[in-house]
């Protein structure tokens, strides 16, 4: 039954948007989060485009009173709820409302790495190569490292976002830290002035935080206090959730980790051989990985890989003893002023030997988990056979939710929402049977009215030689039909770059590609020039909101399933044998083919056709599995149906101007 306290706080809200209208799929999410939160039970909710669903839950939070935490997969979510949603609320609801935006460590400026470049004792930014230079001469890096000092004095909240231009990331890196090299406040000489604990303050008093979902995870991974104390966490965008806590809770090593660590640490050192020796490591490191790129590494490891491993972590050890006698010495009265090895220049000696120690803890930590790799997790290498990455994930992230979420008498209750829930989420994040509801508020549009789903049965199989010319004439054929207005997609680079090749010079309308402009500039040309055709790849397939007719038409070159060399994915489907594909391969192939299909539909008033080139869902055992994950549009093989349903567009008059 509704409760009429949230109902009368939705209408109110509502009432206030400038193009009000009743929204029944919205009041059903708002009431079903209301009892989860009286009930203190988990709540899975799939709200379809149009629903509303920052509203929904919003809503209930701040009219019960309950200290929420919105955990959102992408910067676009999190900045719309804190610059729009929020503010709206606070003055549409008529009650005071107090939220914050929590962002990662290395997202604000540090003071104390400012004060040591301001004090002269940053020693690798100030030459052109990222050495320092003498006399006033400064390098491009050098210049661009002394702009951002220069901001950091008068930023308000030191949030890399606040900045009026893009630095590059290598002068950020200068003047920002990761957690991993953060020694705390209570260890920082500039602790007591840090942007980052500034905002973690200003959260522990707000009703509502906004985070994205890797800080949330990186939390639960490392038990810490990263977060205020909270009764309610809204995992938005919940599709995305296992992938990025699987990020989250693993790690990776790469050389340049080394280099970093003895780099920062050598002129900390009276003798810096022992840094000398960990920057030297990184060769050592790569050889390590270097037979292994592109797959995972054995369990337990083999004895080459296992000895320059062995061997990395031994003068990691050394220098982390080395760095922690130095500060003990210091910490005594031993320290020399500003000579090697001392801890003078105002605490910037303090602050770079604090932060070599925990960058050196960390790594010391991962090793030790790389040589101790147990079958929970998975290991593999990645990139360039010059500069490998080792990656380590749990084979099983539903494990560390239970333990480090679910499984905690004063938890918060959990929300978990999208337009698209894959298939047995709860399962896989370890959710237990019984101990949370689920369900689907549909979405306010009229699919079977609005949109139409095209397979050309008559295409060859995608692994087929002659697909791509086959896939490239329909194309044509469907962009001349909508006059342009096409978002066409794909499931890689190279299959974007050659249809874009194809189809440029014939057909009459404007094709831009994702390699054309950034992502923004593309949406907001494609938007404006209501012919032109975006061809795009994976990172289009969600996140892009275009409503009206500019969006009629929107193409899927393949089924996108997962590639079938990933090794995380891999060990997970050994760990399933026979299942694997059902479990693994197509829930995710159906949540993206819905997040792609759901770029169309956009508003009450748009119409238009979805084409999947990929055989496959019209004839394969498992079509249903991918279609039921769909919006119900009505559906054909025919080119003539999808002609006559676009029929409309091309009697509509110019676009002015």
């Amino acid at each position: 039954m509704p409760d009429p306290l949230i109902h009368a706080a939705l209408m109110r809200a509502t009432g206030a948007l400038p193009a009000h209208e009743d929204r029944p799929s919205q009041q059903d999410m708002a009431d079903a989060v209301a009892v989860a939160v009286k009930n203190n039970r988990h709540l899975i909710v799939q709200a379809g485009t149009g629903t509303g669903k920052s509203l929904a839950y919003l809503v209930p939070a701040l009219t019960l009173g309950t200290r929420a935490v919105v955990s959102t997969a992408t910067k676009a979510l999190q900045d719309q709820l804190a610059t729009r949603d929020l503010p709206f609320l606070a003055e549409s609801l008529g009650v005071p409302v107090e939220f914050a935006v929590l962002k990662g460590r290395s997202n604000y400026v540090c003071r104390q790495r400012v004060s040591e470049v301001a004090g002269g004792d940053q020693q690798m930014v100030l030459g052109s190569d990222g050495a320092a230079s003498e006399g006033d001469q400064l390098g491009p890096l050098g210049r661009e490292v002394l702009r951002l000092v220069s901001w950091a004095e008068s930023a308000a909240s030191g949030d890399r976002a606040e900045l009026p231009w893009e630095p590059s990331d290598v002068a950020w890196a200068q003047v920002s830290v990761g957690s991993r090299d953060c020694p705390g406040a209570s260890r920082c000489p500039s602790g007591s002035v840090c942007f980052a604990e500034a905002a973690r303050e200003r959260a522990m008093e707000a009703d509502v935080v906004v985070v994205n979902t890797h800080l949330y995870a990186a939390a639960l991974a490392i038990d810490g206090e990263l977060l205020p104390p909270h009764d309610l966490v809204v995992f938005d965008e919940a599709h995305e959730l296992e992938d990025i806590a699987s990020a989250a809770f693993g790690f990776e090593i790469a050389a340049g980790r080394l280099h970093a660590l003895g780099r920062s640490a050598k002129p900390l050192l009276s003798d810096p051989s022992t840094a000398v020796a960990v920057e030297e490591s990184a060769l050592l490191f790569n050889a390590a990985l270097q037979p292994h790129v592109g797959s995972a590494l054995s369990q337990p490891l083999d004895q080459d890989t296992q000895e320059r491993l062995v061997l990395t972590r031994e003068r990691v050890s050394r220098l982390l003893g080395e760095i922690r006698r130095a500060i003990k010495t210091a910490e005594d009265g031993g320290a020399a002023g500003d000579g090697a090895g001392g801890m003078g220049g105002g605490g910037g000696g303090v602050g770079r030997h604090l932060r070599s120690q925990q960058a050196a803890t960390h790594l010391l930590r991962d090793l030790d988990q790389v040589l101790g790799l147990t079958r929970s997790d998975v290991a593999w290498v990645e990139g360039p056979e010059h500069a490998p990455v080792l990656r380590i994930a749990p084979l099983d992230v539903g494990i560390a939710f239970r333990e480090k979420l679910w499984s905690k008498v004063e938890g918060p209750t959990a929300v978990l929402t999208s337009a698209t829930i894959p298939p047995r989420l709860g399962d896989r994040l370890g959710l237990a049977p019984g101990s949370y509801d689920q369900l689907d508020v549909g979405s306010p549009f009229a699919y079977d009215e609005q949109a139409l789903l095209y397979c050309p049965v008559h295409l060859p199989d995608p692994r087929d030689p002659g697909f791509e010319k086959s896939m490239h004439d329909e194309l044509v054929a469907l962009i001349e039909a909508a006059e342009g207005r096409t978002l066409a997609l794909f499931t890689s680079w190279r299959a974007m770059r050659a249809a874009a090749d194809a189809v440029r010079d014939r057909v009459g309308w404007p094709v831009i590609t994702q390699s054309d402009l950034p992502k923004p500039a593309l949406v907001a040309r494609f938007s404006t020039d209501e012919h032109s055709c975006l061809f795009a790849t994976m990172g289009f397939w969600q996140g892009v909101d275009v409503p009206g007719p500019a969006l009629s038409l929107v193409t899927i070159d393949r089924l996108p399933f997962p590639r079938p060399d990933d090794p995380l994915l891999k060990a997970r489907r050994e760990l399933l044998g026979r299942s694997a594909f059902e479990m693994i391969d197509i829930p995710r192939a159906a949540t993206l083919l819905a997040q792609g299909t759901g770029r169309l539909i956009r508003s009450r008033t748009d119409r238009g056709v979805v084409a999947v080139f990929d055989v496959r869902l019209a004839k394969a055992s498992y079509r249903w599995s991918l279609i039921n994950a769909l919006t119900p549009m009505r559906r054909t093989r025919l080119l003539s149906d999808v002609e006559e349903f676009l029929a409309p567009l091309r009697s509509r008059p110019p676009a002015p101007g």
